[in-house]
């Protein structure tokens, strides 16, 4: 898959998931114990999901690039069920987008998002700590998302999460022959084939031992096949941005 075709597959789910039709999201997943991942951010628009997210500051959340579109994206925290009206949802307006200055449409996938106001800390909405270490070659972690937990159209009830297994470089550059894999990225499989995320998760965490390590960028035309691995952009090498951001914002 060419980088073009790539990013055109980006702008593709924005265009159905806006039209009405959902993306895809965790696959072979669970349902999260409720308000066990409280730094997990909805990013909406016209009352359509469209992308995870990670709280970082009271006015900040952790996203991918690719799912900048035009503003205002309304931004949910502190929900399990994006359907139901919780006591404890937050719900925002994002007022800027910042995404990495380097993003091509397929490396330095990652971009922050400015709250119009800062959420109130609980139980049920946390920050997220960021991992500031690379991850060893084979490391055990969670993704989570909201959606379709089949690739079928079967959207979750409830916030969902699926056991991840980091890969070593030299393994994922040889999984996608045709695409350039970074040291910028992480790539992770399910325990089994068929389990991970899809398009529609983007720019949700990858979590390891209680800290995002990654946000989710891309995988292969089947959600789960670990032929293409799903693909991460990988925090740590972000760090320096990421504070400069925020100390500036």
């Amino acid at each position: 898959m060419s980088t073009g075709t790539m990013a055109s597959s980006f702008v593709l789910l924005l265009f159905f998931v806006l039209k009405g039709v959902k993306g895809s999201h965790i696959v072979g997943g669970r349902d999260v114990a409720p308000h066990s991942r409280p730094y997990m951010a909805s990013l909406q628009f016209q009352g359509q999901h469209i992308c995870g997210g990670s709280l970082v500051r009271e006015d900040f959340v952790l996203t991918a690039a690719h799912c900048e579109i035009s503003m205002p994206y309304k931004v949910v925290l502190g929900a399990d069920s994006l359907s139901s009206n919780e006591p404890t949802k937050q719900e925002f307006t994002a007022i800027r987008s910042i995404p990495h200055p380097k993003y091509d449409g397929h490396a330095n996938d990652i971009m922050l998002l400015k709250l119009n106001s800062s959420a109130q800390l609980n139980e049920a909405v946390q920050l997220v700590s960021l991992k500031r270490s690379p991850l060893s070659a084979v490391s055990e972690c969670i993704t989570v998302g909201w959606g379709d937990i089949g690739d079928n159209k079967t959207l979750a009830s409830i916030l969902q999460e699926v056991n991840v297994t980091t890969l070593s470089q030299q393994t994922c550059r040889r999984r996608w022959e045709n695409v350039p894999i970074t040291s910028s990225m992480v790539c992770g499989v399910g325990t089994r084939e068929l389990q991970g995320f899809c398009s529609g998760d983007s720019g949700g965490p990858l979590v390891c031992n209680g800290a995002a390590a990654g946000i989710v960028s891309f995988s292969g035309r089947r959600c789960g096949d670990p032929r293409t691995p799903d693909v991460y952009t990988r925090i740590s090498y972000f760090r320096s941005w990421i504070t400069r951001v925020l100390k500036y914002n």
